[in-house]
């Protein structure tokens, strides 16, 4: 897996989501964040491109200690050659991040 670092120091590493019900995927950027717990946060416009279902709702703490309540999503990632199922929060920022599992 290949990425860039951004001018504002992000390691972004492109990732292949799968649209429910389709053989066809959607690439995105991700965002590297190893503070970040979840499997994968991916914003409202991209949620919608990929015509997700709910799922649930969490209550998460960010970094600066606050708390905040995001809906959550099943999606397909093509990690590797292989399709995972993960868990999606969705979020209003304009990147998506996630958490590398080794």
């Amino acid at each position: 897996m290949t990425g860039i670092v951004d001018d504002d120091g992000r390691a972004l590493v492109p990732i292949l989501l799968k649209l429910p019900d389709s053989e066809e995927f959607l690439e995105v950027e991700a965002w590297v964040d190893t503070g970040f717990t979840g499997e994968l946060v991916l914003p409202k416009s991209i949620v919608e491109t990929l015509g997700l279902q709910s799922a649930n709702v969490v209550k998460a703490e960010l970094g600066d200690g606050s708390e905040a309540v995001f809906d959550t999503y099943a999606c397909t990632l093509e990690w590797f050659g292989e399709l995972i199922e993960i868990e999606v929060l969705q979020t209003d920022g304009e990147f998506p991040f996630w958490e590398r599992h080794s």
